[in-house]
């Protein structure tokens, strides 16, 4: 079925916020007096907030009441939105701006499939917050990935059946997701090798060819 839409994962693809996460985590894990380095940060990619310190909490000895840790993940994320607010237009690549301004000249819909809760102050930092046709994000879903349910919303959005959607990953979790809603999956950075993946995007431009060949 022919390609009529591209939804995209935001963090770490269409811009990347992946430090200001780690810089949040790792300043409350020190807090806490946890162990917390970058290899750990990895595990938490495609996570929600919630399951995030869940993971993390998991190398503590103490035991924390549903209420403490809707502190702490309350906590982490002021940490993090004052790193976002840092942001800039600038923080959007040249190559990911003009494949994205050329994807819409060729008349594909474009849209934005995030669990962060943090989706529209990121896409208004960088100057995107008008631009896409559809945002389904964190505020608007009751399951993360890889529940498909961010994706189903965002393919609802555009008015698109799940199968004319190719959704752009940089998550194992993200291209589970994907392919659990039907969708083609593109994925890219460390989803790069992703058995789920139908397209291995070396750079972002790569999905200007295949839009061409649809």
């Amino acid at each position: 079925m022919k390609i009529k839409g591209i939804i995209f994962d935001l963090d770490g693809v269409i811009v990347s916020t992946d430090h200001y996460h780690y810089l949040a985590w790792k300043a409350l894990a020190d807090e806490l007096h946890i162990s917390f380095h970058e290899n750990d940060n990895e595990k938490l990619r495609g996570v929600s907030r919630m399951e995030s310190l869940d993971i993390i909490l998991e190398k503590s000895n103490h035991q924390y009441t549903n209420e403490q840790k809707n502190e702490l993940a309350d906590k982490k994320n002021t940490l993090y939105q004052q790193y976002l607010h840092k942001m800039t237009p600038l923080d959007l690549s040249a190559e990911v701006k003009e494949t994205l301004e050329k994807l819409r000249i060729q008349g594909i819909k474009l849209a934005i499939g995030s669990s962060s809760k943090n989706t529209m102050l990121i896409l208004k930092q960088i100057g995107l917050d008008t631009f896409f046709d559809a945002v389904a994000d964190g505020t608007m879903i009751e399951y993360s990935k890889p529940h498909p349910q961010v994706f189903m919303l965002a393919a609802q959005k555009l008015g698109l059946d799940c199968k004319e959607c190719l959704v752009v990953e940089d998550a194992s979790a993200g291209c589970i997701s994907a392919k659990s809603a039907s969708m083609k999956v593109a994925a890219i950075s460390s989803a790069y090798g992703s058995v789920y993946a139908d397209y291995h995007l070396n750079s972002f431009v790569d999905l200007l060819k295949i839009a061409r060949e649809q």
